[in-house]
C-alpha cells in the first residue's frame, strides 16, 4: 500500500513541533519512531496533511528519578528502555516489557512515548504503566500538563491528547524497594503483540503478608486495566498457591474481554487468568 500524499517537516524543538501542529489546523501528525504510525499511513487509516518529525529533538531521551517517580524521556527507544540501568534497578518490569516488544528492528526505532500516545489496545507498556499510575507530560499551545494514563486512552487508537499536544515524558510511581516485579505475555504467533500481557508488582513484609500489590493487564480488550479485584483478594494475606489460584480467577472482573478471529471472549478470559496466575506465582512464591 502507498500512503496518501503529505508534507514533511522536522522540528528542532518541542515548541516548534507544537507551533507546526497549531498551523496545520488539525492536519498534522507527530512522527517519533514511526513503527506505530507507518502501517496506518500505508493502509490510509491515517491521512495527515503534514508529518512532523520530532525524532531529533534533544533532551527527550533517558531516565531519571524525581521524588517518588521514575521519569523516562518520550523518545527513549524500546531497546534503550530494556537496557537502561536505572530502569532495570527501579522498574525491571518495564524493562522486561520493552524487551519483548515486536522484533529487534522495532525495538531499535520505536519509542516509549509514541507507543503510549498511540493508544494501541495490544501494546505491552500499558500493563506496567497502568499498574504504576503512569502519567504523560504533554506540551501544547495551552502550556504543559501531566495527564494520567488511566483515562487517557478512550478506545482503540483514541486518546485525549490535545490537538496541538506533544508527549515529552512518561513517569511511573516507584514501587517499594522490597517489591518483586514481572511482566509476562502470551505472544500472538503472527505479530508478537500480546494476546494478553500481565504486569505484577508485589511486596511481602516481615510478617510474610502482602503489603503491596499491583496488577496491570493489556491486550485483551480496548484498553488496559488494573485488576483491582485480584489486588483486593491478595493485599494483607500470606501468599500461598491456593490463595494465588483463587485470586487469579478474579482477573477478568475489572476489564472487558475482546473477541477476534484469533481468540474468542471465552478464550481470552481463560488465558488472562492463566497468565495472571503465572505472574503472581513468579513474584510471590
Amino acid at each position: 500500500m502507498i500512503p496518501a500524499k503529505f508534507d514533511y517537516k522536522r522540528a528542532k524543538t518541542v515548541e516548534e513541533a507544537v507551533q507546526l501542529l497549531k498551523e496545520s489546523d488539525g492536519e498534522g501528525t507527530i512522527l517519533a519512531g514511526g513503527h506505530s504510525l507507518l502501517p496506518l499511513l500505508k493502509f490510509r487509516i491515517t491521512t495527515p496533511g503534514l508529518l512532523i518529525d520530532i525524532s531529533k529533538i534533544e533532551g527527550l531521551k533517558g531516565a531519571r528519578v524525581e521524588e517518588n517517580r521514575l521519569v523516562v524521556g518520550a523518545l527513549t527507544t524500546h531497546y534503550d528502555v530494556s537496557k537502561d540501568e536505572l530502569i532495570l534497578e527501579k522498574i525491571p518490569a518495564l524493562a522486561k516489557a520493552a524487551s519483548v516488544i515486536g522484533d529487534l528492528q522495532i525495538r531499535n526505532r520505536g519509542t516509549i512515548g509514541g507507543n503510549l500516545a498511540h493508544g494501541d489496545p495490544v501494546a505491552d507498556y500499558p500493563a506496567v504503566a497502568i499498574a504504576l499510575d503512569a502519567s504523560l507530560k504533554v506540551v501544547s499551545e495551552d502550556g504543559e500538563e501531566d495527564i494520567p494514563l488511566e483515562g487517557f486512552v478512550l478506545g482503540p487508537l483514541i486518546t485525549s491528547i490535545p490537538e496541538t499536544g506533544v508527549v515529552t515524558e512518561v513517569s511511573f510511581a516507584l514501587p517499594p524497594a522490597h517489591a518483586k516485579q514481572t511482566y509476562v505475555k502470551f505472544f500472538h504467533p503472527a505479530t508478537a503483540y500480546p494476546v494478553v500481557g500481565v504486569a505484577v508488582i508485589a511486596g511481602v513484609d516481615e510478617k510474610n503478608e502482602i503489603d503491596f500489590i499491583r496488577v496491570g493487564i493489556t491486550g485483551v480488550g480496548d484498553v488496559a486495566y488494573r485488576a483491582e479485584e485480584v489486588e483486593d483478594a491478595l493485599e494483607g494475606q500470606t501468599p500461598t498457591a491456593e490463595l494465588i489460584d483463587e485470586a487469579a480467577q478474579l482477573a477478568t472482573e475489572d476489564g472487558d474481554m475482546g473477541e477476534d478471529l484469533f481468540a474468542s471472549e471465552e478464550y481470552r478470559e481463560h488465558i488472562t487468568k492463566v497468565f495472571v496466575k503465572r505472574a503472581l506465582q513468579e513474584v510471590l512464591l
